[in-house]
């Protein structure tokens, strides 16, 4: 069976087609798009089951063995990746021909609709390419494939934010590329060291045992600056507000929820799992980073008027969560570090959709401080916009109490286990930090859908059911995982228990 090759390699063989049929229908190509990723993600479903392994190996001589693999670890990040992109796949029709038109006005009437219908096919070919990045990284079983399908990812996105985007988009596409590039690097080099000094680069066959000892922490360090720079770690964080408040939202939908949680995958498959040893000499030292990170973003997000710079410097403190997870050297915290991918995926997805609903409705506003009242034109958008909140802040029943709690429990274990009190001053810090999530989110819920509604806005009604059938579709599944998680443990604490402590 070829599911995961379909998966993965579908949308590139038919994004040039795409781009055809935009060229001449327009709006024929999101729909053809939506296609092909429900058709790629159910090859995805039929290959997922709790506990199993499916693997597909085919030959390549350039890097030997080239394999793709849905396991424990991946199923949750490739489900969840390919999901918000069958979504906002629909969700593109309308507010990237609003975009599209926005940036055609100019135009005469002949040149515009041209125009129109080969932007939107540059668009869905750009976003398939994409979406395709980011499943082959994570379903990759050579170190080169997944470096090749990493930088996959780079290139379409930084296209994206380039021709679509806002305000100055030249100038932080640019910067955007940049540190995502030399983050790129930085993983190379330590890519090609593991390989090159065990002779192996297929990551099932690699052993740590077999690297120079000396060199192992420094390979240690070198992944984890490289991945911490796509997870937007405090100090590597630069590039993340201006991106992500800048991109076209689908966009912008698709690099805070999915894109830069990749790294946090990268992280466990390549430290845990083939560097164990120096995973646990570094793992206090990350485990701080993470600690910052989220103290840092949730305090930035206070202080934005800007919805989308707002919900960006939150994905940065989320992140942090993610970070904090993976460095507590338990199988439980590393799980709900991955269940937080799943969380934030659902969660900030529903925020940034909610931000372009706005956008959309309310005449281009982006300021918070220009809105208020929206809950009584916009209930649905602000019901799905309640339940985004409340994931991110991890109050039950949604998905983000369940991947909170498994952080922090795994935190606070291996404290108990290690007895050092700065284990135990860390996880209680991290634990009260979460305070600052929920005091951002609560004053932006009150701000934007409760109070007085501005006199412009008061023709503002609710979105297409192109846009509001995707947020409730993600609010759905939020609470669902929320009250059965079980649908996302069963994949990953099998596969982390085996080779981490509880």
């Amino acid at each position: 069976m070829t599911n995961l090759l379909q998966a993965v390699f579908l949308p590139i063989v038919l994004s040039p087609l795409i781009y055809y049929i935009g060229r001449r229908s327009g709006k024929a190509a999101g729909w053809l798009s939506f296609a092909v990723m429900v058709y790629s993600t159910l090859m995805l479903l039929i290959v997922t089951l709790p506990g199993a392994t499916y693997i597909e190996q085919y030959s390549w001589n350039p890097i030997g063995i080239f394999g793709l693999k849905a396991d424990g670890l991946s199923i949750p990040f490739a489900l969840t990746i390919y999901l918000l992109c069958t979504a906002l796949t629909i969700y593109s029709i309308p507010y990237m021909s609003h975009r599209i038109e926005e940036q055609t006005e100019h135009l005469s009437s002949e040149a515009r609709e041209q125009t129109f219908k080969s932007k939107l096919g540059l668009y869905y070919m750009l976003y398939l390419l994409y979406a395709s990045g980011m499943l082959g990284t994570v379903l990759a079983t050579n170190l080169i494939q997944f470096y090749i399908f990493f930088e996959l990812m780079l290139i379409p996105s930084f296209i994206l934010i380039a021709e679509f985007g806002y305000g100055d988009r030249g100038r932080i596409s640019f910067m955007y590329f940049l540190w995502t590039h030399v983050g790129a690097l930085i993983l190379l080099a330590g890519i090609l060291t593991i390989g090159l000094t065990t002779g192996q680069f297929n990551i099932e066959a690699i052993r740590e045992s077999s690297m120079p000892e000396g060199i192992r922490v420094w390979v240690a360090a070198a992944v984890t600056i490289g991945l911490a720079v796509k997870l937007a770690a405090f100090g590597l964080h630069i590039w993340l507000p201006y991106a992500h408040a800048e991109a076209p939202t689908p966009i912008s939908a698709l690099l805070s929820p999915a894109m830069i949680g990749i790294g946090g995958y990268a992280l466990i498959r390549i430290l845990i799992f083939i560097l164990p040893s120096s995973y646990h000499t570094i793992a206090l030292a990350v485990a701080i980073w993470g600690l910052i990170t989220m103290i840092y973003g949730g305090l930035m997000a206070f202080a934005q008027d800007d919805i989308k710079r707002l919900l960006a410097y939150s994905s940065v403190s989320q992140m942090g969560y993610i970070i904090f997870g993976i460095a507590s050297a338990a199988s439980m915290g590393v799980s709900g570090a991955v269940f937080h991918f799943v969380t934030h995926g659902t969660g900030k997805a529903i925020l940034f959709m909610t931000a372009g609903t706005i956008i959309l409705q309310a005449h281009g506003i982006r300021s918070i401080s220009k809105m208020g009242g929206l809950g009584s034109k916009l209930p649905l958008t602000t019901t799905a916009a309640m339940i985004g909140f409340l994931a991110i802040m991890g109050v039950p029943p949604t998905n983000g109490f369940q991947s909170e709690w498994m952080i922090f429990s795994g935190s606070l274990a291996t404290a108990t286990k290690i007895g050092a009190p700065i284990y135990y001053a860390i996880a209680v810090t991290a634990l009260a930090s979460t305070a600052l999530t929920a005091g951002y989110a609560l004053w932006t819920v009150k701000r934007i859908f409760f109070g007085s509604l501005p006199e412009e806005l008061k023709d503002v009604k609710e979105a297409s059911p192109t846009v509001t059938i995707p947020l409730l579709f993600l609010a759905t599944v939020t609470l669902i995982l929320g009250i059965l998680p079980s649908y996302v443990t069963d994949w990953i604490i099998p596969l982390v228990s085996s080779i981490l402590p509880g």
